[in-house]
């Protein structure tokens, strides 16, 4: 991606938090995350508000293309519980046919004076395809032993590879239950690069 497109899609990122969500602003009970890491790494959500729900915010600018979103489709629709499409106005029609219908989308209209509005399209609804074990990655290793071990879990059976721990996470807490303590524990994270608390 070049500098360009980079920077337009900060702007627009910018313009999300400080216009779209500033509802958000101010609570200490919601975590407001830029590039969340998912899968490990293997995609990154633009924008992620941990509120009640894991909620999504994926930008696509007028200098960007549709290609690379069905892949990012893939490992979005596995581990958050909402998302929301935010997309330049060439790009609404395609992403209709591209996206679920459980996915919200957000039309990126020119304003004046070079600013922008955001229109809600479709409401985001509750993923209904989340996978609690790629929810579950999104712990560190130490903070999914701690969170089993807080429900009775010995230091033995926590003693045990990451990704054994978010089966054993993703089998045994319900996701109502999960999506808090994930939420908790990214909160509680010191000098970590992708947290970021609202103004």
């Amino acid at each position: 991606m070049g500098a360009h497109n980079t920077s337009t899609e900060r702007v627009i990122r910018t313009a999300l938090r400080t216009r779209h969500l500033k509802r958000h602003h101010g609570r200490q009970d919601v975590l407001i995350i830029d590039e969340l890491g998912l899968a490990h790494a293997q995609s990154r959500i633009d924008l992620a508000v941990f509120n009640g729900h894991l909620h999504g915010y994926e930008i696509k600018s007028a200098a960007d293309t549709l290609d690379r979103l069905p892949r990012q489709l893939a490992i979005y629709r596995s581990a958050l519980q909402k998302l929301t499409l935010v997309v330049a106005s060439r790009h609404l029609e395609a992403a209709e046919a591209i996206v679920p219908d459980w996915c919200g989308l957000t039309e990126i209209i020119d304003g004046p004076r070079g600013g922008m509005i955001f229109t809600s399209r479709r409401r985001a609804h509750v993923n209904p395809d989340l996978d609690p074990f790629m929810l579950a990655h999104l712990l560190w290793h130490p903070e999914a032993q701690d969170l089993l071990r807080a429900r009775g879990a010995s230091k033995a059976e926590v003693n045990v590879p990451r990704k054994r721990l978010y089966r054993m996470l993703a089998d045994e807490i319900p996701v109502r239950e999960l999506a808090p303590a994930v939420k908790a524990a990214m909160a509680s994270r010191t000098g970590w690069r992708d947290r970021q608390l609202p103004s």
